[in-house]
């Protein structure tokens, strides 16, 4: 098999990487898979606990289609055993429990999303039930017995819990070791995921080695922020687009996410070359917003039908939403730190607001907004980046045009 030289594929697929562990072992493998023809085995596991793929979802599947566009073989595994557990990462509570049949439920529909973004007829899919289905008590034991209590508590989401004095489970100390074992059975050369899933990969890599295999490398990817800014992009936050969703829902999501989300969901959702991107943020932030939604929009739908979204959008929404005259207001540099200032303070330097308390109640009532797709401010300390032209209101009628004095 012929693959492209390794400094091609690694400017693409170190694009959005926020770290490669071990770092300088992604050169030496692709290197070797240049040598020797084989291709890298590049590991995705997805724990079907809930029905709707969101963008969040998609930013490891992007790089997996990647490496299958440069020749590799991806293998999904479908967590039908390790959904049963929940994955703890990133949790402060047990998560609820599944049955099998909904579990089952779930994968189903799961693929056919993520049919949207992994080429799934050049795909290795496996369900991790087929390996931990068939494991006596003693083949457990013999598993449990290669991780210690004090390596688990290590993990960030164990040890919050354990210092909040918050219960930990004994099946949810399983996932992680579950999840590194899933790396033995597919023999997975790469493994993706996201940052909070450091302490599983290396795991994983420590069990390979156990098994004279070659040890795997983790590609992390950075967490997708949801459309309230600050959060991670959940389905039970309410701050997340899905990839089933109508184009035009999709499109309304979009022209409410903050100005400065804008880089990150270039990068992690889409091919355009930075530099493009980084022309489309120097101008005003409700074109390249646009031009952001109908990229990804028309990567789950026919280009035209995004096309046709940004149009009614416009028509319905945004010739509507900006009243005529907007004052300008030249924030000064030095009242701005790494280019933001808190919510608050912005509505007193502005004048929107008379009083701290004043800009404090506004906020707390939900009627302060940003941008022309009206933003809601969720918090008086919410940093807010200033860039020419955004749009700051309070109620429907006082705005001003911000510029960087």
């Amino acid at each position: 098999m012929s693959f492209p030289p390794v400094a091609e594929q690694l400017a693409v697929l170190r694009r959005g990487i926020e770290a490669v562990v071990p770092e300088a072992e992604l050169a030496q493998k692709l290197e070797k898979s240049l040598k020797t023809g084989v291709p890298l085995r590049v590991k995705y596991g997805i724990d079907p606990t809930g029905i709707d793929v969101h963008l969040g979802h998609t930013v490891p599947m992007r790089k997996i289609r990647q490496f299958q566009d440069f020749g590799h073989q991806a293998v999904i595994i479908i967590g039908n055993y390790t959904a049963l557990v929940g994955d703890p990462s990133g949790r402060d509570q047990t998560r609820a429990r599944l049955t099998q049949e909904q579990v089952e439920t779930n994968a189903i529909d799961y693929l056919n999303q993520v049919g949207k973004v992994v080429d799934l007829s050049r795909a290795e899919v496996v369900r991790n039930g087929d390996w931990f289905g068939k494991m006596n008590f003693l083949d457990i034991l013999n598993l449990c017995g290669k991780v210690t209590v004090a390596q688990l508590l290590t993990r960030e989401d164990f040890a919050k819990r354990q210092a909040e004095e918050k219960a930990i489970y004994l099946h949810e100390c399983l996932y992680p070791l579950m999840q590194a074992w899933d790396s033995v059975m597919v023999r997975a050369d790469v493994e993706l995921g996201g940052t909070e899933q450091l302490y599983s990969f290396m795991l994983a890599r420590d069990l390979q080695r156990a098994h004279d295999l070659p040890q795997q490398i983790g590609m992390m990817t950075p967490i997708l922020v949801g459309l309230d800014g600050i959060r991670r992009m959940g389905k039970s936050l309410g701050n997340y687009i899905g990839i089933s969703e109508p184009p035009f829902e999709m499109m309304k999501k979009f022209m409410q996410l903050p100005d400065q989300c804008m880089r990150m969901y270039f990068e992690l959702l889409t091919s355009l070359p930075m530099p493009e991107v980084e022309a489309l943020l120097a101008g005003h932030p409700k074109v390249a917003k646009m031009e952001l939604a109908k990229a990804v929009i028309g990567s789950y739908h026919p280009a035209g039908e995004a096309t046709a979204a940004a149009e009614r959008w416009q028509a319905e929404i945004g010739e509507r939403s900006r009243p005529q005259d907007i004052a300008k207001f030249s924030v000064p540099a030095d009242k701005l730190t790494d280019g933001q200032i808190n919510a608050d303070k912005l509505l007193l330097l502005t004048k929107l607001c008379a009083s701290s308390s004043d800009a404090r109640r506004a906020i707390a009532q939900g009627g302060v907004y940003l941008g022309e797709d009206k933003t809601v401010v969720p918090s008086h300390d919410t940093p807010v980046r200033v860039i020419n032209g955004l749009l700051l209101w309070v109620g429907k009628k006082r705005v001003v045009q911000l510029e960087v004095g």
